[in-house]
């Protein structure tokens, strides 16, 4: 066999050229969705641009920078033109509004606080998309989230990026190894500065295009706005408790606040010697318990509906074993113990923290100096 004839494994892991290799590439009209589908049709791929109508942008839920709204949908086809790859808007509205705003909304009325980027990944990107992209015979499905897809000994493992600063592993926890197996990630070792850079080098129309900040669905980032168009009626008064029982005054709903508020509880002046907290938000009693901030602390952290990505299968041999652990998107991994009390999930921090709130996502890493790998986590459901 000569030299000529030999195919070696092309970037995206596939034994075979560039132009046999069919990528449905998940645009959502950004700088990065854009770069990933442009760099990929460069290199050779055959790429297919599928962007989601996640909601009617020109009804009562609109943003005018939001993502795949009107503009983001008709930046994704220019970018698409211009690569000379086809590109194809789903409408998906009701499966985004059943999956990922109603959840939303009932999630902030239960007391808790919701991530919709996960849920959205979770159900409407991560599996009807990715669906769609089998029934397309792709051989892979690639985004433009920065997050590494690594090849270890067991198979595909999730990785932070390279530009920690950008990392979204975070909001992609709930990935499944068999949604990893066929999933891409073309940005996850570069810097943002460099797709800028890239972007600007093919010439895309969204070079200068800024990054979207808020939910996507959320007005001007006001997420009542949105609770109150979905949920008449269901913001109901109760009480703010003091953690000592006394009542201080009246909530106008509980999806108004959430854990570690200070502003905005509307209470007298004399209600503590402190400044007072959110500390607990009680759906059953419909109270909103505030006290000073040390009462914030917590080291153990329940979870539900666990997604293990990390060696080996989930089970009791997981029980006492060190990692590192994520509570917010914008805070680096901290040293955690996993523990397993019968059907109990149970995460204990080296270190007491604050704010940590019911509907948020625990996510674990490896416990090394570099927390990279990420091991999958769980949903909170109440702290201690």
């Amino acid at each position: 066999m000569s030299v000529s004839n030999v195919i070696s494994v092309n970037s995206l892991g596939f034994d075979k050229p560039e132009s046999a290799t069919r990528v449905v590439v998940a645009m959502s009209g950004g700088v990065d969705s854009s770069v990933c589908a442009a760099m990929l049709a460069r290199e050779g791929y055959e790429v297919i641009g599928v962007t989601l109508q996640l909601y009617d942008h020109g009804a009562a839920i609109k943003k005018a920078k939001a993502c795949c709204a009107g503009q983001d949908i008709y930046d994704a086809k220019r970018v698409a033109e211009m690569m000379d790859f086809p590109h194809y808007v789903l409408d998906y509205e009701s499966n985004f509004r059943e999956q990922v705003i109603e959840d939303f909304a009932d999630t902030y009325l239960m007391g808790s606080t919701p991530i919709p980027c996960v849920r959205c990944n979770q159900t409407v990107k991560f599996k009807d998309l990715l669906a769609v992209a089998k029934d397309l015979n792709a051989d892979c499905m690639a985004t433009g989230h920065y997050i590494k897809r690594v090849m270890g000994e067991e198979g595909p493992e999730l990785h932070r990026a390279h530009d920690y600063g950008k990392d979204q592993s975070y909001f992609l926890f709930a990935t499944t190894r068999e949604q990893l197996d066929f999933l891409r990630f073309p940005l996850g070792g570069m810097e943002k500065s460099e797709t800028r850079k890239l972007a600007v080098e093919l010439g895309l129309n969204v070079a200068s295009k800024p990054d979207s900040q808020d939910i996507c669905f959320v007005p001007t980032g006001k997420y009542t706005v949105v609770i109150e168009k979905i949920r008449p009626n269901a913001a109901v008064p109760g009480d703010i408790v003091h953690m000592d029982g006394r009542v201080l005054g009246q909530h106008r709903g509980i999806m108004y606040y959430t854990i570690g508020q200070r502003r905005g509880l509307g209470l007298p002046d004399g209600s503590g010697a402190d400044p007072l907290f959110v500390v607990r938000i009680d759906a059953k009693t419909n109270q909103v318990v505030v006290g000073p901030r040390e009462t914030l602390q917590r080291d153990k952290i329940w979870l539900i509906d666990i997604n293990w990505i990390g060696a080996g299968d989930f089970g009791p041999e997981l029980d006492g074993m060190p990692l590192n652990v994520k509570v917010r998107s914008t805070r680096p991994p901290v040293p955690a113990t996993f523990r397993l009390r019968g059907e109990d999930v149970i995460i204990e921090l080296a270190e007491p923290d604050e704010g940590i709130s019911p509907g948020q996502a625990c996510v674990f890493y490896a416990a090394d100096e570099k927390a990279a790998r990420t091991l999958g986590g769980g949903w909170i459901v109440r702290t201690e």
